[in-house]
């Protein structure tokens, strides 16, 4: 699907606030308000919207420590992957699972609550999948976070 300018009128404004009201993002895009239903609901058929969520600062929910996890792949059949990907994206600890180029196979996010939580999480995650190197970073200090993708809204 390509988008319009219209379209990422949209997508700005709910990446921005997902709260707006269809009257309030149909301003912001310059429709009437049953048109700009109708693109989001095309938005989120086509898989372009995945979800409205609201965002949560993880230190007031007692998520203090972010670890971002290397992994080095002891396999590379598609067997482990398939497992390695269903084990990991069911602990609940894991926000984000990336598969790399370069000399990690795998970056993951980890969200928990502090130390001891980490190297419970380490002990699941290494017994649960073999592996054949683990790094851990852990984040000092989130500086920048975002889930809003830069959309163009300045193009036709």
């Amino acid at each position: 699907m390509s988008l319009d300018l219209i379209d990422r009128k949209i997508i700005a404004a709910l990446q921005a606030d997902a709260t707006l009201s269809i009257a309030q993002l149909a301003d912001r895009a310059g429709l009437s308000p049953t048109p700009c239903w109708k693109r989001i609901q095309k938005l989120e058929q086509t898989g372009i919207i995945l979800g409205r969520v609201a965002l949560v600062a993880p230190e007031r929910i007692g998520l203090g420590l972010t670890v971002f996890v290397e992994i080095e792949a002891a396999d590379h059949t598609p067997e482990w992957r398939d497992s390695f990907a269903r084990i990991t994206g069911a602990m609940p600890e894991v926000m984000e699972i990336h598969r790399m180029a370069g000399d990690a196979d795998y970056l993951l996010r980890v969200a928990v609550e502090d130390m001891a939580a980490f190297d419970a999480f380490y002990k699941r995650l290494t017994e649960s999948v073999p592996l054949k190197n683990v790094t851990s970073r852990f984040a000092m200090e989130r500086i920048k976070a975002t889930t809003a993708y830069p959309v163009d809204v300045s193009r036709r």
